[in-house]
């Protein structure tokens, strides 16, 4: 055990480290859209290093079992009531990497998408809600902390506190972690009492009430007993009106309850040291690798081959939220004026596509896109790019910018959330710095950022210093299970 969890098991006058149940929406790699799933796929992991015992339930997705159906070993069944519906739940386990998933299945639910959108979603995950509660006694596994993860699993504190009373769900404790708030799980009133059987007097501003619909999300800030964001600096922005979707109130509320931890990577599996993906492997002290990948990089995408040339890559959604609004305004004034060389992989709004698809027949050979996804080119991508661009409107933790820097790509980032936390700007008069930020969102100050790098790319001995800090950089999910962990005891 980690000496500091000790120290902390002492000051509690505790004995044992709490066991810990992670309930999620998705989880990497069986099923993952977002960063969502690479956290509840790396925090068991390093908190097992650390000696507790952590273990994840998610649903029983479609794709889990067309991957991993062989593997999986069925525990027991049973059937739970969905307001006046009575619905199959099978409970099935898997042990992948040292850690075990509960699974739960229910083909009509999750046989099909993951998110499924509108009330169809809702109901999804109103029935996993109450399947996960209605499971926790029969496991062979006794956790003394729920730890939820986002609104599909926020009303799991709210129904053990109402409806469980008595029993074992009503004497656990309870962390939610928002990972993004945009997201809460809003539904008419009628429709959650039909699914759940909430009581009538939950449906106010007290409890779970806004804007006229139920919410998922704040019924969880009201009832679990801690609740944590993906950085420091989203847990402060998000008691503000700007960011906060209307929740700032019950955040300020449980302020002295609410923290942020800064997500980290898997740093076994992005390393350009082992990294099977990349062309050449290199590392902070043995850099030619790096430019092999950039010039199989330029070949790959249709770009120029020149070495001389920066690259600035994306590997984005291409949302309003991720900035893409900044892109597009500036775009054209970048590549007029400057040497450069400019790539972006993803999808989003159709109009930011079209975008795309008109600057690279502007630019050919200088501007290229892939619309879509591709993994292997993504950690291309973080290989033999020169600088990578995150403007984010608002971004909770982001995990690109750790994963360029983890390959000695210097971000360009906005100072937010935690882009803010993880990126430290370049100050020319110290030479210090991983990357490169500017404050506010707008394209001029993103433009004079990006200018900014470009002209320290031209100096090479600073840029060496810049990656080499960049690469030094420790992401690994340790220091991020670590705090986890002490927040845990302090819960019991």
């Amino acid at each position: 055990m980690n000496q500091i969890l000790k120290t902390e098991l002492e000051k509690k006058g505790k004995r044992y480290l709490p066991k810990i149940l992670l309930v999620a929406s998705e989880c990497a790699p069986l099923a993952k859209t977002g960063g969502l799933a690479d956290v509840v796929g790396t925090l068991p992991k390093s908190l097992k290093k650390l000696g507790m015992d952590a273990r994840v339930i998610i649903p029983y997705h479609r794709i889990i079992k067309d991957r991993y159906r062989s593997q999986v070993v069925h525990m027991f069944d049973f059937y739970c009531d969905l307001g006046w519906r009575r619905e199959y739940v099978g409970i099935e386990k898997l042990e992948l990497d040292g850690v075990i998933i509960y699974l739960v299945d229910n083909e009509g639910y999750f046989g099909d998408k993951i998110y499924r959108g509108g009330d169809p979603e809702t109901q999804q995950y109103a029935f996993f809600t109450r399947a996960v509660l209605d499971a926790i006694p029969n496991l062979d596994f006794k956790p003394s902390v729920i730890h939820c993860n986002d609104w599909q699993a926020a009303m799991i504190p709210m129904l053990a506190k109402t409806q469980y009373s008595g029993s074992m769900q009503e004497g656990l404790k309870f962390l939610l972690t928002i990972h993004n708030i945009a997201y809460q799980g809003k539904c008419g009133f009628e429709f959650v009492q039909d699914l759940l059987g909430v009581d009538k007097k939950y449906y106010t501003s007290e409890f779970m009430e806004l804007d006229g619909c139920a919410n998922f999300l704040k019924a969880g800030c009201v009832f679990a007993d801690a609740l944590n964001t993906v950085s420091p600096s989203y847990a402060e922005e998000i008691k503000t009106p700007y960011y906060s979707e209307g929740l700032e109130g019950i955040l300020n509320a449980r302020s002295h309850e609410l923290f942020g931890i800064v997500n980290g990577i898997d740093t076994k599996v992005f390393n350009p040291h082992s990294d099977p993906v990349i062309p050449s492997r290199y590392d902070k002290g043995h850099m030619k690798g790096k430019a092999f990948c950039k010039k199989v990089l330029q070949e790959h995408m249709g770009l120029e081959e020149r070495a001389d040339v920066p690259i600035v890559s994306m590997v984005t959604r291409m949302t309003e939220q991720k900035g893409f609004a900044l892109v597009e305004r500036m775009l054209d004034e970048l590549m007029m004026y400057n040497d450069m060389q400019f790539m972006l992989l993803g999808s989003g709004d159709s109009n930011f596509e079209s975008f795309m698809r008109g600057a690279e027949s502007r630019y050919k050979g200088r501007v290229c896109s892939y619309i879509g996804y591709n993994d292997n080119l993504a950690h291309l991508i973080y290989a033999g790019s020169d600088f990578y661009l995150m403007p984010s409107r608002f971004e909770p933790c982001g995990i690109s910018q750790m994963l360029a820097m983890r390959y000695g790509t210097l971000p360009i980032v906005r100072e937010t959330g935690g882009l803010k936390d993880t990126v430290t700007p370049y100050n020319k008069y110290t030479g210090e710095g991983n990357g490169f930020s500017f404050a506010n969102f707008n394209a001029h100050e993103m433009k004079e950022c990006i200018l900014g790098a470009l002209n320290v790319y031209r100096d090479k001995e600073t840029m060496s210093k810049l990656i080499y800090s960049a690469m030094s950089t420790d992401f690994g999910f340790e220091l991020s299970a670590l705090e986890y962990a002490k927040h845990y005891i302090w819960l019991i």
